[in-house]
């Protein structure tokens, strides 16, 4: 009894409330944050609506505050360099390998060993074109603080939309970062209520529920996408998913604030 006492005084003392945090942002960012003990991804996941919101603030911050010396263009390409360097490219490269795994001819197997390839293709060199110019002409087209909003709401969203991929796919390989994120249901949850908390309260009703509702189909449609052509989830997946939210929620929002 006494060495089952002192063995839950330990875990109790090891435990730290805001290690899934730091687990989150080491994973979603360049930012150097020391993780007291283990924290695995899976104790992350709460969290990462967050921490997207946190670096779509700073980047939305880089287009509000240059935006009063420089036109809105200048602005937001200085906000996307921002929002890449923060995250250390990591969904762009997703996206990129994820392109090129769709452009290859050839069955699953082929198409996982392109995504695995380090070099980037012309399929990935064009998502990649396409992910900067749409998101520079949208957000260039809001006001600072609508842009603000924008990359807040689209960046907290995407990271929680990877979430939904990752709890509805099975790992395409017993291997790297797709196998070692698991979602479980009551993490989903929360990170699902933070999510939509801060589209709302960010946002307010009407466009805070249509980015929520563009989150939702391209998490399904990256879902259908993984499972058919890849049998499952990868990191590469998961990137693509965060970068194609981030630009699709900011279109949209583009949409309802302009219509």
């Amino acid at each position: 009894m006494h060495a089952r006492a002192e063995t839950a005084t330990a875990a109790r003392r090891s435990f730290r409330p805001w290690q899934g945090l730091a687990s989150a942002i080491t994973f979603l960012t360049i930012v150097p944050v020391p993780i007291a003990g283990e924290a695995g991804l899976g104790s992350a996941a709460v969290w990462f609506p967050v921490v997207g919101a946190a670096v779509g603030t700073l980047a939305g911050g880089a287009r509000l505050l240059s935006g009063l010396a420089l036109n809105a263009t200048v602005a937001t390409v200085l906000a996307m360099i921002v929002l890449v360097v923060v995250t250390g490219a990591l969904h762009q490269d997703g996206l990129a390998d994820t392109a090129d795994g769709i452009g290859a001819r050839g069955g699953r197997d082929r198409r996982l060993a392109v995504m695995r390839d380090s070099s980037t293709g012309v399929f990935g060199a064009l998502a990649l074109i396409a992910w900067a110019l749409l998101l520079v002409t949208t957000v260039a087209s809001l006001d600072g603080d609508r842009a603000l909003r924008a990359l807040v709401v689209a960046c907290a969203l995407a990271r929680w939309a990877a979430l939904v991929h990752a709890a509805a796919t099975s790992p395409a390989r017993a291997d790297g970062l797709g196998a070692s994120l698991h979602v479980g249901r009551v993490a989903l949850g929360v990170a699902s209520a933070l999510a939509v908390a801060a589209a709302l309260a960010v946002c307010g009703l009407v466009a805070g529920a249509a980015a929520i509702l563009t989150g939702v189909v391209v998490a399904v449609l990256s879902v259908a996408f993984a499972r058919r052509t890849l049998g499952g989830r990868t990191g590469d997946t998961l990137g693509a998913t965060v970068a194609i939210v981030e630009v699709a929620v900011c279109v949209v929002l583009l949409g309802v604030w302009q219509g």
